[in-house]
């Protein structure tokens, strides 16, 4: 999948500005032979006559006929120009700096994808080149598997094992997880599974702008998504079986083995904390779960709940009853863009009576 050629293509601006300056020195160059070719055609001493400063010029007559009339025609042709060309470009002055951002995000999402593709992509790498997120994620970041060795923590006698680790999609990214969170799994990876640090920080190779650059081609492939449809699916295909949309949704980080397929205690804890044995309840102890069902809707990403695109909280701001955020807004992703309100409330009922 390739995004488009003006993507990576230089704007119209330089394109201008390149043919501007071109002409310029084409004109130069043309005048400057012209010029010597006219010196050496003409014999000494003949500058005398020649010269523009000892020919006759106008009388009186043609001066203040013909050429004035046709200069003051220039004059308000030009004037003309300039009256209808300045509001002319005014009028893209306000939209001009949005305009400027969307060509920056374009660029930058256009070196993400290059940096997202397999190593042994036949896509040109540019000077950004191939860092094989594709190779697990897919080459639409619809999701994949890959290999992994897991080890046996209570037993480290036990040689690890090799199993068929199911990747998730990065498609949707964008519609879970705010941009810090994004970066902070990038920079940093997860330990334990096969998403490797990638940040410079997190011991990884890449620096801070191809992270950023990343990030803004996940937002790329969230944007060809389609919430509506995608909550419709969700309701065609789970409706709301709160088991089936926690297993669907949430089972991934909360249930220790559901990606390889060898599922632990169900919401026994993983990545995500445990849930079992009341402590959702002991977390969210509202009645009827209210702020449970804000937190799996909004996540660790406004205080209050409000809006799903609001800022990140802030490092160590408190959620729930015993929430603590952690790294750039926590783990925690939101589902208010992925699921209806009938899903997370199914989800949430079902987790309240683990």
């Amino acid at each position: 999948m390739q995004l488009t050629p003006a993507v990576a293509a230089i704007n119209t601006q330089q394109k201008l500005g390149s043919l501007i300056v071109a002409t310029l020195l084409v004109g130069w160059a043309v005048y400057i032979v012209a010029h010597l070719k006219r010196r050496d055609a003409l014999p000494p001493g003949s500058e005398i006559e020649l010269a523009p400063n000892r020919r006759p010029y106008l009388d009186d007559d043609a001066m203040e006929g013909p050429r004035l009339t046709s200069t003051l025609g220039w004059a308000l042709l030009l004037l003309i120009v300039v009256a209808l060309g300045l509001p002319a470009y005014w009028m893209k002055e306000p939209t001009r700096q949005k305009q400027a951002n969307h060509g920056f995000d374009e660029r930058a999402a256009h070196r993400g994808f290059l940096l997202f593709q397999p190593a042994d992509s036949p896509i040109p790498p540019g000077n950004v080149g191939h860092f094989g997120c594709a190779g697990c994620h897919g080459s639409a970041g619809q999701g994949g598997s890959t290999k992994f060795s897991v080890s046996d923590p209570t037993d480290p006698t036990r040689p690890p094992r090799q199993v068929e680790w199911t990747v998730p999609p990065l498609n949707t990214a964008a519609l879970r997880y705010t941009d810090d969170q994004i970066r902070a799994v990038l920079v940093y990876g997860r330990q334990g599974t096969p998403m490797p640090a990638w940040g410079v920080a997190g011991g990884g190779p890449m620096n801070d702008q191809q992270i950023t650059d990343l990030v803004q081609y996940l937002h790329l492939l969230a944007k060809r998504q389609n919430p509506a449809k995608l909550k419709a699916e969700a309701a065609q295909q789970y409706g709301t079986d709160g088991k089936a949309l926690f297993n669907g949704y949430c089972a991934r980080c909360h249930t220790k083995g559901y990606s390889f397929g060898e599922p632990d205690v169900t919401a026994g804890g993983a990545f995500g904390p445990n849930l079992t044995d009341g402590d959702a309840v002991r977390q969210f102890p509202d009645p009827g779960g209210r702020t449970q069902v804000d937190f799996v809707t909004i996540g660790a990403v406004t205080d209050p709940p409000a809006k799903l695109d609001e800022p990140a909280k802030p490092y160590g701001k408190a959620y729930g009853v015993r929430g603590v955020m952690g790294y750039d807004g926590g783990g925690m992703p939101f589902f208010g863009k992925l699921l209806g309100p009938d899903q997370i409330r199914a989800i949430v009922d079902y987790e309240r009576t683990l």
